[in-house]
């Protein structure tokens, strides 16, 4: 189901490293985020819901853009 928060996300498995792209056009790079985290992110109804609730203010981040 498409996100009105969340336009798109990457993960990189091997450095634990999730950067997820915002439709307001802001990037955020998240670290040391594990698997099942992303998993859940794909498989949510509500990724906006989601990420509130188990990303944000959890992982150590960055703003890339």
């Amino acid at each position: 189901m498409p996100s009105t928060v969340i336009a798109s996300f990457d993960y990189q498995d091997a450095q634990h490293v999730l950067d997820i792209r915002f439709h307001s056009g802001r990037v955020y790079r998240y670290e040391n985020v594990p698997l099942a985290i992303v998993e859940a992110l794909r498989r949510a109804r509500s990724k906006g819901s989601y990420y509130n609730r188990q990303i944000r203010n959890k992982f150590r981040f960055m703003r890339l853009q």
